[in-house]
């Protein structure tokens, strides 16, 4: 019984540390602001947006493309075509989009963007700004990524929003869930000077960094893996807070199951292959962002340790007929769901938006992040590994965005 005591004691000891270490950097969104200066420069973009079978969204995101307060003649959109069956090509050239196609099998998002950037390596571009089909950009948002290229990031990760905030109780914890990523983690970070986390889109990736070190994302988190190879290169990601991408979000919990499996899936490869060189860089050069790193990959393994932590003190108080103080037990649970509606409260405010939109979320936030831990266990134990496929269909305009 000693022997189970101290290994929870150890668990809960972990996950302490990595909560109070959440909170700690979470907090530094309250100091000064780091501002990127406006750009005397104008650089030339290429736009990619890998799309398979996106003809009911992508219309949307070309025309706000076309409508970017920025030069037109220096930025072009391309369309990376994978294995459509439907009419996305057409769209795409009926909205001024420039097409490259896919001719092998693509297996994930990094291999659609390797093949774009294979096939525009001898053009003269300064940067590529990447997106998702089913996204919206701000009309200011080539605009503010030229400031940040200017202010001499390689990278940069723009603010993430979305599209359908209200519409269930899953698009709203998802909303939610962006909204805390962009304060708590990516402007907390730029506020320290450190290096901040590459979100999936919305993201700029100058052209010198992929002709130099190529882009060799190999999981299913892209993304993650290279804001980990980023750390590892002592190369800074900046957040650029007025570069806004309104992304649509999954609305059923069995599409947010296949999205979230991935991701998990994805985050546990980059522990995996990444952990022993981001531990080393970290003792070795003091790097604050290798560091910061393995705490992200190693959510999902305190997420999931905790909730069995908490279970196993029950259980082992039972087994040995000991006593339990179910009224310290329900109020640690209170308390645990009035943080996450805090939690959730603040980062909307952070991000000027308004409570009632949001209220789904708020409730139910805490049930989404629960639902996390058996789609972690099935990560772990899944066999497969690849990319599937999630339907959008929400035709909203950067007008009607905009308006509200």
């Amino acid at each position: 019984m000693e022997l189970i005591k101290e290994v929870l004691i150890i668990i809960d000891i972990f996950t302490a540390i990595s909560f109070v270490y959440f909170i700690i950097t979470g907090l530094c969104v309250l100091m000064d602001k780091k501002e990127i200066k406006d750009g005397t420069k104008k650089h030339k973009f290429a736009i990619i947006i890998p799309a398979r079978n996106e003809a009911k969204v992508i219309g949307n995101l070309l025309k706000s493309l076309n409508k970017q307060e920025y030069p037109k003649e220096l930025y072009d959109v391309y369309v990376v075509i994978n294995n459509c069956k439907d009419n996305t090509k057409t769209i795409a050239q009926e909205n001024k989009a420039k097409i490259i196609e896919c001719l092998k099998p693509i297996s994930s998002k990094g291999t659609a963007l390797r093949t774009a950037f294979a096939k525009l390596s001898s053009v003269d571009y300064d940067a590529y700004l990447i997106f998702d089909a089913d996204n919206i950009a701000h009309p200011q948002f080539i605009k503010k990524m030229n400031d940040a290229l200017c202010s001499g990031y390689d990278l940069a990760q723009g603010f993430r929003d979305s599209k359908n905030p209200s519409d269930t109780w899953i698009s709203c914890s998802y909303s939610i869930h962006y909204l805390i990523h962009n304060v708590f983690l990516n402007k907390s970070r730029m506020n320290l000077d450190k290096s901040c986390f590459i979100n999936g889109t919305g993201i700029m990736i100058s052209k010198k960094h992929i002709d130099k070190k190529g882009y060799k994302a190999h999981t299913l988190t892209e993304d993650i893996e290279l804001t980990v190879r980023s750390a590892l290169e002592n190369e800074k990601v900046a957040f650029v807070e007025n570069a806004i991408t309104y992304d649509e979000q999954v609305e059923t919990f069995r599409d947010s199951w296949k999205q979230r499996k991935r991701w998990s899936i994805g985050t546990i490869q980059c522990f995996k292959y990444y952990f022993v060189k981001l531990f080393k860089y970290a003792v070795k050069n003091r790097s604050f962002s290798c560091l910061d790193a393995i705490f992200f990959l190693s959510t999902p393994f305190m997420q999931f340790l905790g909730v069995i932590s908490y279970i196993a003190h029950f259980i082992v108080a039972w087994a040995y007929g000991l006593p339990i103080n179910y009224a310290v037990k329900i109020l640690g649970l209170a308390l645990g769901y009035l943080a996450s509606i805090a939690l959730s409260i603040a980062a909307i405010k952070f991000s000027k938006k308004h409570i009632a939109t949001y209220i789904k979320g708020i409730i139910m936030l805490p049930i989404f992040v629960l639902s996390w831990v058996p789609i972690n266990v099935a990560a772990v134990f899944s066999k497969k590994s690849r990319w599937e496929e999630i339907q959008h269909s929400k035709d909203v305009s950067i007008e009607s965005i905009l308006e509200e």
